[in-house]
């Protein structure tokens, strides 16, 4: 049997042997604690020691909105501001508008092929070539809806005729001319423009021009299918100044000065707001021509 021998039991030799190595664990245990403690000093410290480094988090980039183009805005047409409904009103004798019989070329302008014009001087059927003779005037008429703000009605078209200079009609008066007639489609602003002549004025009737509207190209066919059917009234001193100052407008004056707005069998029991609408804006000259505007008010 063999006896257990105990680590006392080795002698002297083992026993400081023994106390060596303790001894170098015991300073090793000091060192680290130390040095830990330097570590955590440093950690801790803001003004950094080269001894240490110390990691400071870098904030990640935010990245910045990238700009959306914003749409050109679309063009909203502009409401007219104050607006009443036109009254209806005859379209006389010489409409050409399929609702009568002319002793002219034809008795239904609208169904010609070429119509659809803004300038409304030239004859446009037939073999004529003859441009009705006057002062120039450009006249824009803005269709609105009376029933919406006075808004624009785009896409109605209109049909525009009056006599020429002399008082006379064509496809009537005149049956081989087709002159100061035509019909013109209204923009996104419910608008549209003819040139065309000042009127001149006949005996009996305040100076005048005749439209039809439609609500459509499709429907301008005759005079039977438009929404409307009324006159614009020539505004008193521009008639003056046209007559006593333009050549041809003679016999205009003598007949002017036997009629008024209140006498006339058309315009003369309008309110005054039909009246002040059926009444174009105009400025300008007998030499350089007039510009004119007027709103025709539907209630749709």
């Amino acid at each position: 049997m063999q006896d257990h021998i105990e680590e006392h039991d080795l002698g002297l030799a083992h026993d400081l042997q023994a106390i060596n190595a303790l001894a170098s664990r015991r300073r090793a245990l000091r060192w680290f604690a130390g040095a830990g403690a330097g570590a955590l000093l440093t950690a801790c410290d803001g003004g950094g020691s080269t001894s240490g480094t110390v990691v400071t988090a870098t904030p990640t980039p935010t990245p910045s909105a990238s700009a959306t183009p914003t749409p050109s805005p679309t063009a909203t047409p502009t409401p007219t501001a104050g607006c009443v409904v036109d009254p209806t009103e005859t379209n006389g004798p010489y409409p050409a508008d399929g609702t009568n019989t002319s002793s002219g070329l034809t008795s239904n302008a609208l169904t010609a092929a070429n119509v659809v014009r803004s300038d409304l001087r030239p004859s446009f059927i037939g073999s004529s070539t003859a441009v009705a003779a006057g002062v120039q005037l450009t006249l824009t008429l803005t269709v609105v809806n009376v029933n919406s703000s006075c808004a624009p009605l785009a896409g109605y078209a209109v049909y525009l005729w009056h006599c020429d200079r002399d008082g006379k009609y064509s496809l009537y008066d005149l049956p081989n001319e087709s002159y100061l007639r035509g019909v013109g489609v209204t923009d996104a602003n419910g608008q549209i423009t003819f040139t065309t002549i000042f009127p001149g004025c006949y005996a009996g009737r305040w100076p005048h021009m005749h439209f039809e509207v439609f609500s459509s190209l499709t429907t301008a066919t005759s005079g039977r299918y438009a929404a409307l059917v009324s006159q614009l009234a020539m505004p008193a001193a521009t008639c003056t100044e046209v007559y006593n100052n333009a050549t041809g407008y003679d016999t205009s004056v003598r007949n002017l000065a036997g009629v008024s707005i209140a006498s006339d069998n058309v315009f003369g029991d309008n309110s005054s707001a039909q009246i002040a609408q059926q009444t174009p804006t105009m400025s300008g000259s007998v030499s350089a021509g007039y510009t004119a505007t007027a709103v025709i008010g539907l209630a749709r």
